[in-house]
């Protein structure tokens, strides 16, 4: 479920509770499991995707995650 918090297991890889949709519509739970390295990969990759300014919009620099705080000075060009 998005309310619950991204938990580490016994054998080191993170669970991220989800919620599956289709068209609107609730259809099924998941667990997704990520070994750290993986979690790493798509953390970086969820950074790299959101590096636009909408993120400005929604809460201020100050309170941005380390990984966003750059993104509002320096724009990657295509």
């Amino acid at each position: 479920m998005p309310s619950k918090p991204v938990r580490r297991e016994a054998d080191g890889a993170l669970v991220i509770d989800l919620w599956l949709r289709r068209g609107g519509a609730f259809e099924a739970d998941a667990a997704l499991r990520l070994t750290p390295a993986e979690a790493e990969t798509l953390h970086a990759q969820l950074c790299y995707a959101l590096d636009d300014d909408t993120a400005a919009l929604i809460s201020p620099a100050f309170a941005l995650p380390d990984c966003r705080k750059g993104a509002l000075i320096t724009r990657r060009t295509p």
